[in-house]
């Protein structure tokens, strides 16, 4: 008997008893289906949380704060912390360490950073529209984060330029629906100095920005001199001069990947803490892929059920066979021709569940992803909750493939040592 007749009488076998391939094969279909949901997911959303990287700037570069400094920590013995002007001076208003202008000095001397960004926090009131609508801005986003905004319409700030975005959501504070017109407009931000009086800065309208799931883009953001001018005025109205400060800064690296862990250290000898992106979004990823690894298991578990399901079908099938399998014997068919005939069969079963679980599960997870990212998930920019790794298809159906082949050798191995004298006897 040639393969390609061994392939068509273990299709025609499996075909026998519809009803038993049908459960076998509908247990393998939710294996193959839950492992191809799950797997999708997981590539999904990790390739959103890669979106999301952009979203907080640039992958060369490392975000320096000030280390944690253990004797900052609250104390809970009660004993007295001894007081340090320097590092008094270096706090903002609510108690959180910044940075001050030494410390972007010593960033700047560190070898293989290439450049630095400090970064002011502003605190604003209001901004007025042209028509005078004053509205609340209860927060101003880092001028860091504006490459990788997601922009509705027009562009992102020009950092040297007196310019702002708006996100969507603020269309309607203009009057209009259209992200277009609102560009090019002219808004005054009002804020209080040290004196408590209230200052204005004017400043124009460039881009319209959709507010991805990292926060990035849902409020106003400025550009890097708007930012300054904006804590200038903050930090001005009284004759004493006030220390700089700086929330964060933002480093550029040269070769990030080979002078990363040499420039933390650097840091870290500092007193400083430095992250980058990965460092930010890592424990996301991780967590992701956790809950992926989770599902596939329950995937695994189905899959394993349905090994045995194979193992019973064939079972029953050799039994019923027993008569035909002497007679393939006693016409010449050795023992490993009734191996394969047997394991070909196992196989076709794989086949077919993986064919429609993959399908299926596809199939869901596309139709499902552009329902929820165009329906109840459409304000989040950029949005991917499934997305078809075809190399991740490939492995699962490879992976039901052999876990069929692997539940019909034991079924296979007892019809190929089937004595043909006995077999033909039997009744």
């Amino acid at each position: 008997m040639r393969n390609v007749d061994v392939v068509r009488t273990a299709l025609g076998n499996t075909m026998r008893s519809k009803t038993r391939t049908f459960l076998t094969v509908i247990a393998i279909v939710i294996g193959a289906f839950t492992l191809t949901l799950t797997s999708g997911l997981g590539a999904g959303i990790n390739k959103y949380v890669d979106s999301m990287v952009a979203g907080f700037g640039q992958t060369n570069q490392i975000y320096v704060m000030p280390g944690m400094d253990p004797s900052q920590q609250m104390p809970t013995n009660g004993e007295p912390q001894e007081y340090d002007p320097e590092e008094a001076a270096a706090t903002g208003e609510f108690g959180m360490q910044m940075l001050t202008e030494d410390d972007i000095a010593t960033i700047e001397d560190i070898d293989g950073i290439t450049d630095v960004e400090p970064i002011v926090f502003v605190t604003a009131d209001y901004l007025e529209t042209a028509d005078g609508d004053q509205f609340v801005l209860q927060s101003l986003g880092f001028p860091s984060d504006a490459a990788g905004m997601e922009m509705e319409a027009g562009t992102t700030p020009d950092p040297q330029a007196m310019e702002l975005t708006v996100p969507e959501t603020w269309l309607s504070a203009f009057g209009t629906e259209d992200p277009n017109e609102v560009l090019g407009e002219t808004v005054t931000i009002g804020l209080k100095d040290m004196a408590q009086q209230e200052q204005t800065v004017e400043a124009e309208i460039v881009g319209v920005s959709q507010q991805a799931i990292s926060g990035v883009g849902g409020s106003p953001m400025p550009s890097s001199a708007l930012n300054e001018e904006l804590n200038d005025v903050q930090t001005s109205g009284l004759d004493v001069e006030q220390p700089k400060n700086y929330v964060q800064a933002v480093a550029t690296v040269e070769n990030l990947e080979a002078n990363e862990t040499a420039i933390k250290q650097s840091l870290s000898d500092e007193g400083l803490m430095g992250l980058t992106l990965e460092d930010q979004l890592g424990v996301l990823t991780g967590i992701i892929d956790t809950v992926t690894w989770v599902l596939n298991g329950f995937a695994l578990i189905a899959l394993l059920a349905a090994s045995f399901g194979i193992v019973n079908t064939l079972l029953m099938s050799v039994q019923e066979r027993t008569r035909e399998i002497g007679l393939m014997k006693a016409l010449g068919m050795g023992r490993g021709k009734v191996f394969g005939l047997f394991s070909t069969e196992a196989v076709m079963l794989g086949v077919m569940g993986s064919v429609i679980g993959v399908g299926l599960g596809v199939l869901v997870g596309v139709i499902g992803n552009a329902a929820l990212v165009n329906g109840p998930l459409s304000g989040v920019a950029g949005l991917s909750l499934f997305a078809v790794d075809p190399v991740s298809i490939l492995l699962i159906v490879a992976l039901i493939l052999a876990i069929a082949f692997l539940a019909g050798t034991m079924p296979a191995a007892r019809a190929a040592k089937k004595d043909p004298i006995e077999a033909l006897r039997y009744e």
